[in-house]
């Protein structure tokens, strides 16, 4: 089984997932964002300095080989995202949900209302930080980002 976390945007893998990614669970990344200067293509790449990836691929779409129902995906939310590029992937993950898949949603919003508090938010600063510095000035003020993330599994009833 593979874990597959779709980031629409570099740092939401870490903004969203930071505790799927300490498990050491080897995820794979898929970046769907694949408009992007070659300084954040760059950062991304930092983050196999940090964390064990089984793979880190910039595409639209998931390759089919990927799509079994025995891997686990983890979508953004497509209710309480509230940037478009966030909703859109969360309704590819719904859609997959509601053919078998196994999917759990993810928030970057703190506003969602199963956000909780991170065990190590130093760890997931310093992580943001270091992976991404061209970003350090959008969570300057902002530490949401480093002290909540949630996680949120739907039951599709037949």
């Amino acid at each position: 089984m593979d874990t597959i976390i779709i980031s629409p945007h570099p740092d939401d893998e870490i903004i969203g997932c930071w505790e799927i990614l300490i498990k050491k669970v080897n995820p794979i990344i898929i970046y769907t964002d694949n408009i992007l200067d070659e300084k954040r293509k760059k950062e991304i790449l930092n983050l196999k300095k940090y964390i064990d990836l089984k793979a880190q691929l910039f595409l639209y779409q998931i390759p089919p080989n990927l799509l079994t129902k025995e891997n686990l995906f983890y979508f953004p939310d497509p209710i309480y995202e509230t940037h478009p590029g966030h909703r859109s992937q969360g309704h590819i993950g719904e859609n997959l949900l509601r053919s078998g898949m196994n999917v759990i949603f993810y928030s970057v919003n703190m506003q969602a209302p199963y956000i909780h508090e991170v065990v190590d938010s130093s760890g997931k600063r310093h992580l943001l930080e270091k992976v991404y510095p061209s970003q350090k000035e959008l969570w300057k003020n902002d530490h949401k980002y480093f002290l909540f993330e949630g996680y949120n599994k739907w039951i599709i009833h037949n």
